[in-house]
């Protein structure tokens, strides 16, 4: 008989197909992360479609990704509310994922002045890849021991920073040769190809909650009910969630701006060029998954807490950094920093959460903590492209995500983590 970490590590053991398949998806996401959402296509769309000309190009980037972000901070709550109630989560990660690639490979027909269908289909595209990712952070607890999520977590992590650099790596000869379309369309194939171990061996969808026969309407009815339930039980009934969430809102927003802004950053303000920021991404990918990698097993022994506050205090020092930096061998430097920050605090913070989950719920309780996540993502990007444009500089819109990270610390210091599961909250 085998008991305590020994069994946890035989059933993972025994799961390994099912987890490597869910890493897979992170691995196959990372590829619009890295090209669509980070290097190559923000750059592409706000210099050659919109024209960079007094930042309106920063302005229409920020506008298309926080309008997105909004649209996923509304419905996740009530998309994972449905998904759980209706068994339809497998379902609902499948046609979320097929949207986002189809809306991609529709970016291959813009042409420059395109401005309003390029940003159109970013916030499409864009809803249908953060939509999806709160069916996918679901799977976490129910593949992984409690005490071993934060490794897990980790790998999904780590995997995704190799792709990123993949993908990067097969986008960067299009790239040089002028084929956007096709480095749109490599991105497409990518993320499939890449997706289909988690489509075919994720667990299959539970029945439905409650009567076996429901309409979508009523379906939809007790979906925001599970989803409003689990937001006022984490919100109101919970000091420990409200804390996390609270300062996960915060430095999640700072953290999403750094990567929206950083290549647009990079290549406005100290001039690199496009195969300068695909050599920089992917060195910020190679110290993203040593980052994950290095705090994947304390953050099981010492908690995701810890870790998270470390990170942190490394992210205040890179906005500071990057505010006054000059010279791009000086960036190389802070970027490589940041990317250990990166790896470290998603993979922890994904963990944190996972410990507030109630077993069976984790549909809407992932939709509560998308919601968080995606409504921190609305007020950084705006700010920083308006700041960018009132001032005419991107280094003063850099000094404001620091004091987000800031309000981070602040909110996590007194969060107390749980212990064990939580009981689930009634509807």
């Amino acid at each position: 008989m085998y008991g305590g970490l020994k069994s946890d590590i035989i059933e993972v053991t025994m799961k390994k197909n099912v987890i490597l398949s869910w890493c897979l998806y992170d691995f196959a996401g990372a590829s619009y992360y890295s090209v669509i959402s980070a290097v190559i296509f923000p750059v592409y769309y706000a210099n050659r479609i919109v024209g960079n000309t007094a930042r309106l190009g920063d302005l229409w980037w920020g506008r298309a990704i926080s309008l997105s972000m909004l649209i996923v901070a509304v419905t996740s709550p009530f998309a994972g509310g449905i998904a759980g109630r209706a068994g339809v989560r497998k379902k609902f990660l499948i046609a979320y994922s097929l949207a986002a690639a189809f809306f991609v490979s529709m970016f291959s027909f813009l042409k420059a002045g395109d401005v309003i269908p390029g940003f159109l289909l970013i916030v499409a595209a864009n809803v249908a890849k953060e939509g999806g990712i709160v069916f996918y952070n679901s799977y976490l607890p129910d593949i992984a021991p409690w005490d071993l999520r934060g490794r897990v977590s980790a790998w999904g992590f780590g995997l995704g920073y190799v792709g990123s650099a993949a993908a990067l790596l097969i986008a960067l000869p299009l790239v040089r040769k002028g084929h956007f379309p096709l480095v749109w369309l490599s991105v497409c194939a990518f993320f499939l190809v890449f997706s289909l171990p988690a489509f075919f061996l994720l667990p299959g969808d539970e029945p439905a909650r409650g009567r076996e026969r429901e309409n979508v309407a009523r379906y939809a009815v007790q979906g925001t009910k599970s989803a409003l339930a689990a937001l006022k039980w984490l919100w109101l009934e919970n000091p420990g969630a409200r804390s996390f969430l609270l300062s996960y809102l915060f430095y999640q927003d700072g953290v999403n701006t750094v990567i929206i802004f950083s290549s647009i950053f990079a290549s406005v303000s100290l001039g690199f060029g496009p195969a300068e920021l695909v050599a920089l991404y992917l060195a910020v990918q190679l110290t993203a998954f040593l980052g994950a990698f290095a705090m994947a097993k304390p953050s099981d022994l010492w908690g995701p807490k810890k870790v998270i506050v470390l990170t942190l205090f490394l992210w205040v020092f890179v906005a500071a950094a990057a505010t006054f930096v000059r010279q791009k061998d000086q960036f190389w430097v802070i970027a490589g920093i940041a990317g250990l920050g990166l790896g470290s605090i998603q993979a922890a913070s994904r963990t944190l959460f996972s410990r507030f989950v109630p077993p069976g719920r984790q549909s809407e309780f992932f939709g509560v903590y998308s919601m968080i996540g995606k409504t921190s993502a609305i007020a950084g990007p705006f700010i920083f492209g308006l700041v960018s444009r009132l001032t005419g500089s991107e280094r003063p819109a850099v000094a404001a995500v620091g004091g987000l990270f800031l309000l981070g610390l602040a909110f996590i210091a007194p969060l107390r983590e749980p212990a064990g599961g939580p009981a689930p909250p009634a509807l």
